[in-house]
């Protein structure tokens, strides 16, 4: 009688263990609905390089010059952005920056903003048209996320000839807080990143003499579902 209870015991929690086990793993179609159908993505322009010194570049004095204007140009099979068709948008000049070295070595030239540029929503990639006369230099965007913690991402090399878009996708927010963070739950009305700069990290092997390399169109696709369903009446915390 003993023997049969202990196994009778053992045979409704193995039966109730299989059933919490079953509805914990199953997945919930409607839950997984409603994460896809919040979103909604688009392709923005967040600088095309048309406002004389309203980017700068920096390099070390013990290292060499750099220099940043604007040319007339643009890459050949560069796309307009559909919603701006019609809008005749300015669009006329690229970014250029010319590197004079001074001797061989690692050495790093940074182009930035002279404020850092806000994109709205969740940023997911970023592109850009850049022209890099086939060296083996590698250039890194940089990021500040919502907590103004600072981040590099590779972009790629610039070993190509002629205009090329670069692309980097933005690392999703970890569970656990940690990483590149662009919204924060308790405030609805302040997310995304800015845009700081980019780096271009020099091949110590081709770091001499003059090096130019031009920018244009700087893009992001992002999501804005939840910028255009804000509640209206909500209060801003800026004061």
């Amino acid at each position: 009688m003993k023997r049969f209870s202990i196994v009778a015991l053992f045979l409704i929690a193995a039966a109730l263990f299989a059933q919490e086990g079953t509805e914990l793993g199953a997945p919930n179609p409607e839950m997984t609905g409603i994460d896809s159908a919040q979103q909604q993505l688009k392709e923005v322009s967040v600088d095309k390089f048309e406002h004389d010194g309203f980017w700068r570049a920096s390099i070390s004095s013990d290292d060499g010059y750099v220099t940043a204007r604007l040319f007339s140009g643009a890459p050949a099979a560069k796309q307009p952005i559909p919603e701006e068709e019609g809008m005749n948008i300015p669009d006329e000049y690229v970014l250029g920056a010319r590197v004079d070295f001074l001797r061989r070595g690692y050495k790093s030239v940074t182009v930035y903003p002279t404020r850092p540029i806000p994109i709205e929503g969740i940023t997911k990639t970023i592109s850009m048209w850049l022209a890099g006369r086939n060296y083996n230099h590698e250039i890194k965007l940089l990021i500040q996320d919502f907590f103004g913690r600072n981040y590099e991402l590779y972009m790629g090399k610039l070993n190509f000839q002629g205009w090329k878009k670069l692309t980097v996708a933005i690392p999703p927010q970890a569970e656990d807080g940690l990483g590149v963070v662009q919204r924060n739950y308790h405030y609805n009305n302040q997310m995304g990143i800015k845009i700081m700069g980019f780096r271009i990290d020099c091949d110590p092997m081709e770091s001499y003499g003059s090096y130019y390399v031009y920018f244009d169109d700087l893009r992001a696709v992002t999501d804005l579902f939840a910028e255009n369903n804000r509640d209206a009446d909500d209060m801003a915390d800026f004061w």
